[in-house]
């Protein structure tokens, strides 16, 4: 295989620092639209409507961003597996910023009428089209620039993004959730999504310093360039993206259950906890995160991915019971533990292992095309209707235990997607450079 001197390949470090920035800024953005969608957007951009309708609606434009996730990947993975993963990172980056900070100064139901809801959701689809896009590549560009005993380490620095941005995005709702209601809903739930520009700066400013990735370069060097990325994928590893899309299914509803469903849902009439509680017992599962995300890909390198997997999706059922029963009894105590289980140490370890087990799934000429396009399509099946079904579920069936089977379904489909994708590693790793390379 043809490959690049040493001394022009760019630091895993830094490349780790550049990619964890992006998916922080991803995820900031994330949560504070994810907060806003539950308890403020509802009051604000559909006010006319009856309150169970409009929080229907509030959370329906939320799943917007992810059904436009799938047309990102496709776009920012075609373009990053034909031209290079930097570029597009650093587009990806400044679309998300500049979309962000437009929701946050556009005006309310009250104001301009039907064009207020319409507009979010414009913006909203604009916002996760640039999120398919920056996920895949933040990822890669770690992956392929640290040494392959480590790939798993530095794959999670990226994975650890989503756990510091939405720590990020709660600060910045917890503060101004102290706000009158009238506050709030005015001008108050503007500032989180304002102050997404100061992150973009820093981010694109950090993105300026680093080169692209040394695989990709030898992919270019090598020939091996794929012309419709999307098609070669489809065509050698449609069974890679289903399974990587399965093996995301249950992991993406659990984080959006628990952070979007359980926030609305604790601090509802019915449970009772203030929004700064809920807000809080979220807060104190993301930092300890911070510490349990890069360990589960630092835990993959060295004993495995089978065993990370399973220690990760076995353990999240039983904590994710333990969470939603937590959360219904008003117990405080036992929500931040319940989140601290469920969350912090058996979703975390397994959502750190998983950036370098999709991106393995996939030779480097279509590597992100592929996993964009598997990830987010799971992002539309789980992660965007889950907090709807969870709130159709409850209001249909009046427990919380209808919700407890729905996540226990989809981790279950995570489960054996995961093993299957595992066990074709090795297959699923040939790529286009590696035979061209041998036919020379």
């Amino acid at each position: 295989m043809t490959q690049t001197s040493g001394s022009t390949r760019p630091s895993p470090a830094r490349v780790g620092a550049a990619s964890l920035i992006g998916t922080t800024v991803e995820y900031y953005d994330f949560a504070i639209y994810s907060l806003a969608a539950a308890l403020v957007f509802p009051n604000v951009f559909f006010a006319d409507n009856d309150p169970f309708i409009a929080s229907i609606l509030a959370l329906g434009t939320f799943a917007v961003g992810f059904i436009a996730r799938p047309l990102g990947g496709i776009f920012f993975g075609h373009f990053g597996d034909r031209i290079g993963r930097k570029r597009m990172l650093v587009l990806s980056l400044w679309l998300m910023g500049a979309v962000t900070v437009i929701i946050g100064l556009l005006p309310g139901y009250e104001a301009i009428g039907f064009a207020a809801p319409l507009l979010l959701i414009i913006l909203r689809f604009a916002q996760g089209f640039a999120f398919g896009g920056e996920w895949g590549g933040a990822i890669l560009l770690a992956f392929e620039t640290s040494p392959k005993e480590r790939r798993g380490f530095f794959a999670a620095l990226p994975q650890t993004g989503p756990p510091a941005g939405i720590l990020l995005g709660n600060l910045a709702f917890l503060g101004v959730a102290q706000l009158p209601d009238e506050q709030l809903y005015s001008w108050g739930w503007r500032i989180p999504f304002l102050l997404s520009a100061v992150l973009v700066i820093i981010g694109l400013a950090i993105r300026a310093g680093i080169a692209e990735s040394g695989e990709f370069t030898d992919v270019k060097k090598a020939g091996a360039v794929a012309k419709a990325p999307i098609l070669e994928v489809f065509a050698k590893n449609k069974r890679e993206i289903f399974l990587v899309a399965g093996a995301f299914l249950g992991y993406g509803s659990l984080s959006l259950i628990a952070i979007n469903f359980l926030v609305s849902y604790g601090t509802s009439d019915t449970v009772g906890f203030t929004r700064s509680e809920m807000l809080t017992a979220v807060l104190i599962s993301n930092v300890a995160q911070l510490l349990t995300t890069p360990l589960g890909g630092y835990f993959a390198d060295k004993y495995g991915f089978t065993k990370v997997m399973a220690t990760s999706v076995f353990g999240a059922m039983v904590g994710a019971v333990f969470l939603i029963v937590a959360v219904q009894s008003g117990n405080l105590a036992l929500v931040i533990v319940g989140y601290l289980l469920c969350m912090s140490v058996f979703f975390s370890l397994g959502y750190g292992a998983q950036g370098a087990l999709f991106a393995g799934a996939f030779g480097p000429e279509v590597r992100y095309t592929g996993m964009s396009v598997g990830f987010q399509v799971s992002n539309v099946l789980g992660s965007a209707v889950s907090p709807l079904v969870a709130t159709l579920l409850l209001r249909e069936t009046g427990t919380v235990y209808s919700i407890i089977l729905y996540l226990l379904v989809v981790l279950g489909i995570s489960a054996v997607t995961t093993f299957v994708l595992i066990r074709g590693l090795p297959t699923a790793s040939s790529s286009q450079l590696e035979a061209t390379a041998l036919a020379k």
